[in-house]
């Protein structure tokens, strides 16, 4: 049967820490091992590794960029701050050699624009052509008070801890708190990160105090529940 290339390139959207680079690792890993992709490298850049401080040299940096990408996935993170306006030439510029590089290299380079929903909107009335050659936007959603509490155990075993059962339900309220405040300044599962770093921390005071206690045990009181975030602003959808 005849077979037709498909547009590879995505788009995903979302909070900060929700694993938008974790699965573009995965995914340069999968293209390569299926054969559609030649190297399978994942390129990760922002705003300043594209654009250029003076005239004339964000394209050629652009393409230096791309270049190192052939073969494998070049990760966009914070894309929309590629476009700053009808007056940010230089941004300007960065976006019509990256969607000439699409064309010109289709069959071996994947590129995913990674951002917030509402800013990764306005980007992509940036260039006409831009929203035609991502077909594939993916939402990643904030954590739940659960999966955080999952992530946490996750960390905390690899890190050779447990936690005990008396601080998993605090630790569950505190999560869903969290997030249903203010899931994109929390962090996500950057917040499950730091909250079992602190606790280690703090466990190690109470182990100074307590030397006989369980090495490997994360008690309620190891755990800091002080919620800091602000309220989010109200934000439009994609």
């Amino acid at each position: 049967l005849k077979t037709s290339e498909v547009s590879k390139h995505m788009i995903f959207t979302g909070n900060p820490g929700t694993g938008k680079t974790t699965i573009a690792r995965l995914i340069s890993r999968y293209m390569k091992a299926i054969g559609a992709l030649s190297q399978g490298q994942l390129v990760e850049v922002t705003r300043k590794d594209l654009v250029a401080q003076y005239v004339g040299q964000t394209a050629p940096q652009t393409m230096s960029v791309i270049r190192s990408a052939l073969g494998g996935v070049l990760f966009i993170d914070e894309a929309y701050s590629l476009y700053r306006g009808k007056d940010d030439s230089f941004g300007l510029e960065a976006i019509d050699t990256i969607v000439k590089a699409m064309e010109d290299n289709r069959e071996n380079l994947i590129v995913i624009l990674a951002g917030y929903k509402k800013e990764m909107s306005t980007f992509l009335e940036a260039n006409s052509g831009l929203r035609s050659r991502f077909p594939n936007i993916i939402d990643f959603p904030d954590y739940t008070g659960e999966e955080l509490l999952k992530i946490a155990e996750i960390q905390a075993e690899g890190k050779g801890f447990t936690i005990t059962e008396e601080a998993e339900q605090p630790l569950l309220d505190f999560f869903n708190e969290v997030q249903s405040i203010n899931a994109a300044e929390a962090g996500n599962g950057r917040l499950a990160r730091n909250t079992i770093e602190k606790a280690i921390l703090k466990q190690s005071e109470r182990l100074v105090k307590h030397p006989g206690d369980n090495l490997s045990e994360l008690r309620k009181e190891d755990f800091d529940f002080t919620i800091t975030v602000k309220p989010a602003e109200e934000t439009d959808s994609f």
